[in-house]
């Protein structure tokens, strides 16, 4: 427990350059604070590409061998998020036409409001919908649902949406609008507020991630 306080203290320490540097310059193992920080945002995009989460973990830990791979690409190391984001969605992307599943993402706040006290009848009832909303995103167009985790779920601006899926800031406007309009019809207002995120992504899923990764790399945690 006090290994994971003092990395979680160390992830929030380091910028994104400063990371980027230090594995450049030799420090591999600093490499897992890269996926814990990241870990959550790219899960659920994933999650919303490829709508299975076993698929979801796979094509993660391949994005992440291919980022670490290709660290020393990365020309503006300030822009890791984006980067990374990028080599997800293109693995997810690769992995669906090899099955026949052509997708094009270039197709035409969602947050928890915990209750200060929450009894099981009402966690239930945010579960469930949880998996109604899930559901819902999961009908929208690829390229929709794709915009929408990435800023309605995950929170990120319009400017790191476009960047990360290679979209001008006017697409991405439209297809968030659309996104939401579709959800909002009979469902969106409804439980929008009192669900949890959805494509949950608990402690244990982060930690099977990073050790699978690691061990395909062959790098130490720090």
């Amino acid at each position: 427990m006090n290994a994971h306080k003092a990395l979680a203290e160390m992830v929030g320490a380091l910028a994104d350059a400063e990371l980027v540097r230090r594995i450049r310059g030799g420090e591999t193992a600093l490499f897992e604070l890269v996926m814990r920080r990241y870990n959550q945002r790219l899960f659920r995009v994933l999650r919303a590409l490829l709508r299975d989460e076993s698929e979801a973990e796979d094509v993660l830990q391949d994005a992440y061998v291919r980022a670490y791979a290709h660290l020393a690409q990365l020309e503006q190391p300030e822009r890791l998020a984006s980067w990374l984001t990028h080599i997800a969605v293109h693995e997810a992307k690769a992995r669906l036409r090899r099955r026949g599943r052509i997708v094009d993402v270039k197709e035409g706040p969602l947050h928890a409001v915990p209750s200060p006290s929450r009894d099981p009848e009402q966690e239930a009832l945010g579960k469930q919908m949880q998996r109604v909303l899930t559901s819902a995103i999961d009908e929208l167009p690829v390229g929709y649902r794709t915009v929408f985790v990435l800023r309605d779920v995950e929170g990120m601006s319009t400017a790191e949406v476009a960047d990360s899926l290679r979209l001008s800031e006017q697409a991405v406007k439209m297809r968030l609008h659309r996104a939401r309009a579709a959800l909002r019809e009979g469902l969106y207002d409804r439980v929008g507020a009192a669900a949890q995120p959805p494509f949950s992504f608990a402690g244990e899923r982060c930690d099977r991630i990073v050790t699978g990764v690691l061990a395909r790399l062959q790098l130490a945690t720090p």
